[in-house]
């Protein structure tokens, strides 16, 4: 069973608390798969992620390098960042062994895996671009019970 809803997100720091909170839950291995049209907010979401986990530099995009890893002692957890907006089918993924690491991996452009997107992993969909409010929509597998969506503020 999975769990399906939608939040607002009204600013740049409420999408950084939210993955605040992505991050605070986050386990080795867990795959968070981020979709949404250009300039949605997925980099956004998981370079606040990455900083979260304790990464203290720059988070570049991973758009032509396809995945950037961050590892312990810089980070609470080992996690891929990854970026498959330039691959052309699922097959293509398999170079990367993303699937071959006990990393959590923040996937932009999951839709580019097709059915080999694992079946508990968070997706999360945001909508809207430029100055609009962005919309997430969920849908979190029974792997995430209890860790997702994070408690709401008041």
């Amino acid at each position: 069973m999975s769990s399906n809803a939608e939040m607002i997100i009204a600013s740049e720091a409420a999408m950084a608390a939210l993955a605040f909170s992505c991050a605070e839950a986050l386990r080795p291995g867990d795959v968070v798969a981020l979709s949404g049209d250009l300039g949605a907010g997925k980099t956004t979401f998981a370079r606040a992620l990455i900083a979260a986990l304790g990464w203290p530099g720059e988070v570049p995009s991973p758009t032509y390098t396809l995945v950037q890893s961050y590892d312990p002692p810089d980070v609470r957890v080992p996690v891929w960042h990854v970026d498959l907006y330039r691959l052309d089918g699922p097959d293509d993924a398999d170079a990367l062994g993303l699937f071959e690491t006990d990393a959590a991996l923040v996937i932009e452009w999951p839709e580019r895996l097709g059915a080999r997107l694992p079946a508990e992993a968070l997706r999360l969909h945001i909508s809207g671009s430029g100055d609009a409010v962005r919309h997430l929509t969920w849908n979190a597998p029974k792997a995430w019970e209890g860790r997702w969506p994070p408690p709401l503020p008041r």
